[in-house]
């Protein structure tokens, strides 16, 4: 029986505990992951076999998440979790992100690293545990792995940096930031921000580094006592001479190639040349291998030598825009953008509150009314493909574009629409996801939302070889492709909203953040000038087709009148005049219909159910049953009042049914309302005061 073995430290105002040495034993490296509460255990394993024909590392994350952490059985008719959910798939590739720049180059074994949360928090999102106990897994397992890796959360309220904070603590932020890297750079991060100038963003980016290094030196100490022997793998050794021959055949061809604009053009002249090159070859790989070397050489030399870009552009240009709005005469709201050969179609419907999306997460449910897809068809980059459910890309990238939009979306209490953005990628070659930002900002716009401020997207690209380093507005799918980093911003012209990093490289200093996010500013501004040429501000009528709001208030103790007996009276209403009706529990209704009378008739209804019967006025009522006595006759929904046969006429009535009959309509006004509520009626009243 092996023991147990832990490092605790202290990680902002919480505890961690990374204990490994008792659980999953079998697994290559696995620890349990504490901190306050939520509990994460990760597990890493590599087959010793490789794959010789292999020329890709095939590295998977998987993050999930078991209800039992939270207390709650699932819902849903199988009584287990299903497939995984948006904030798995987005968790999943948090850890991936950092993880796979740390593993050798030449290193093609497969590596799975499982995180399965075990005990939920409700303050502590398992993410950050998650990522440092895929770090130590692979630590103390012996596979080859350039760590530790370090991760933080960070906020930011009052002009102060916040270590970690609780999901209270990050309602009050104006910024929630995830970074990991190791102890010499920063590798990756995703965040989220109220639009924030860049130097309180790159405080906060080197403010976790600095603070993440607690955790990075407890799992080295964590993996020194472990000791486990590292693999016996060296990468295999590099042929020169395939290089040289390559080089000798193909350089002068894949410089003219990569001189070709045209994104469509220069792939089918670069795959022509690989074709010749490698043919039906036998050493295939090696030769594949050192034509890839090569053409990131082209790219990357001519780049740092200050010549053109592929496209002729030099490194602060922003390729051609051109924007349409409301392209897609019947929906709520559309716009065309295109960058380059990069373009986005976006549509913005508009719903109601029973529209907005219920997600049940383990921490509790909750209804989302703003939801951003995003799609990527094989036809965007001139291929056939397998389309079905949206792949871990699509729902990041969806993600990245909401988070840009988040800071200036309208609350619900201004603006009571459910808002759904579909971004349809039409064209791909560099960040669709950013095109889907300003696509997204644009349509809003178009639909009447009325956003505080435009956003714009932009993507940076880095090229660095020692000293010498290039920062590169707005990348093609090429420089993204060979380049060290992938850098994309958005924001308004006030600030940064959501700021994402990939980071390939040690050495990426602070001084070069600062040039790339002060580029990305010049560049965002460039888009936002575009962008305001086409659509500056929300429009104030909104398609004719997109559902009217009526707000009203009443008192809670009416709700049930409205809704009636099994939902009676609410489904007439909603059936009769075509108005989709809400009801909270505080007595706010919300009147929605594309047709505006059906939503004043709806409203009157309420008014009727709801109004209270007021002594001597004079009401229009529907005679609802005869008796010797008198008649009762309804003056509102719900409310009959009594005309006592004494009260029916001046003249001595012998019959009440002589004067009244059931169904009539008769004037009557209210004498009296008694304790009890009954209410006394005269119809005799009405015509004396109408003598």
């Amino acid at each position: 029986m092996n023991s147990s073995i832990n490092k605790t430290f202290n990680y902002g105002e919480h505890a961690v505990t990374i204990e490994t040495g008792e659980i999953a034993r079998q697994a290559s490296g696995a620890v349990m992951v504490t901190m306050a509460d939520t509990v994460v255990l990760v597990t890493a394993v590599a087959r010793r076999e490789a794959d010789p024909g292999r020329d890709f590392f095939p590295l998977t994350v998987n993050y999930q998440e078991r209800t039992y952490a939270a207390g709650k059985i699932p819902g849903g008719f199988f009584k287990r979790e299903g497939r995984p959910t948006e904030k798995e798939t987005l968790t999943s590739r948090l850890i991936d992100r950092p993880l796979r720049p740390l593993f050798p180059k030449a290193f093609t074994n497969e590596v799975q690293v499982i995180a399965t949360v075990m005990s939920l928090n409700n303050e502590i999102d398992p993410d950050i545990p998650a990522l440092l106990g895929a770090s130590a897994a692979l630590a103390i397992s012996g596979i080859p792995f350039n760590g530790p890796l370090g991760a933080a959360r960070v906020g930011y309220r009052d002009g102060e940096y916040i270590l970690n904070p609780s999901s209270s603590e990050l309602r009050e932020s104006a910024l929630d930031l995830v970074i990991a890297g190791n102890d010499q750079a920063v590798l990756m991060v995703e965040s989220q921000a109220k639009q924030l100038p860049e130097d309180v963003m790159l405080g906060a980016v080197m403010f976790g580094h600095e603070q993440m290094q607690a955790a990075i030196e407890a799992i080295r100490e964590l993996a020194a006592e472990v000791n486990q022997p590292a693999w016996d793998w060296l990468a295999p050794a590099r042929d020169q001479s395939v290089d040289d021959a390559v080089a000798e055949h193909a350089e002068a061809d894949l410089n003219d190639a990569y001189r070709i604009a045209d994104k469509q053009l220069r792939q089918q002249r670069v795959s022509e040349i690989r074709e010749r090159l490698v043919g039906d070859d036998a050493a295939a790989p090696e030769t594949k291998d050192a034509f890839k070397r090569l053409e990131r050489l082209i790219v990357r030399g001519r780049i740092l030598a200050g010549e053109p870009r592929i496209d002729g552009r030099d490194q602060t240009t922003v390729r051609p825009i051109a924007i349409r709005a409301g392209v897609l005469p019947r929906a709520h709201g559309s716009s065309l953008f295109t960058r380059g050969e990069t373009q986005a179609i976006v549509v913005v419907t508009l719903g109601t509150g029973r529209d907005a999306q219920i997600i049940d997460a383990i921490e509790g449910e909750r209804k989302d009314h703003f939801m951003l897809h995003y799609n990527f068809p094989p036809y965007s980059v001139g291929e056939t493909g397998f389309i079905g459910s949206p792949k871990r890309r699509e729902i990041g990238h969806a993600k990245l574009a909401k988070r840009g939009m988040q800071a200036v979306m309208p609350n619900t209490d201004d603006f009571p629409y459910v808002i759904r953005v579909v971004s349809e990628i039409t064209e791909s070659n560099g960040s669709s996801s950013m095109a889907t930002v300003c696509g997204t900002s644009l349509a809003l716009m178009d639909a009447g939302v009325p956003i505080s401020n435009p956003v714009a997207g932009i993507a940076m690209g880095l090229i660095k070889e020692d000293e010498r380093y290039a920062v590169l507005t707005d990348i093609l799918g090429d420089e993204d492709h060979l380049g060290d980093m992938d850098f994309k911003v958005a924001g308004t012209q006030a600030g940064i909203t959501a700021l994402q990093m990939d980071i390939k490289i040690d050495g990426i200093t602070r001084e070069i953040m600062a040039k790339a996010l002060a580029q990305a500013r010049d560049g965002r501004m460039h888009i936002l000038e575009k962008m305001n040429a086409a659509i500056a501000a929300p429009r104030t009528e909104m398609s004719m087709y997109a559902p009217r709001f009526i707000t009203m208030r009443i008192d809670p103790e009416k709700i049930r009148d409205v809704i009636g007996k099994g939902g009676a009276v609410i489904r007439a209403m909603t059936e009769e005049t075509g108005a989709t009706i809400d009801i909270d529990d505080s007595g706010v209704i919300k009147i929605a219909s594309v047709d505006k009378e059906a939503g004043e008739e709806a409203r009157r209804r309420i008014e009727l159910i709801t109004a209270d019967v007021e002594v001597g006025h004079i009401y229009v009522g529907k005679v609802a049953k005869i008796m010797d006595f008198g008649a009762f006759v309804t003056i509102l929904p719900g409310k009959d009042g009594l005309v006592h046969i004494s009260q029916i006429s001046d003249e001595r009535v012998a019959k009440v049914s002589d004067k009244l009959s059931e169904g009539e309509q008769v004037k009557v006004k209210v004498l009296e309302v008694d304790k009890q509520g009954r209410i006394r009626l005269s119809m005799k009243a009405v015509a004396a005061e109408a003598g």
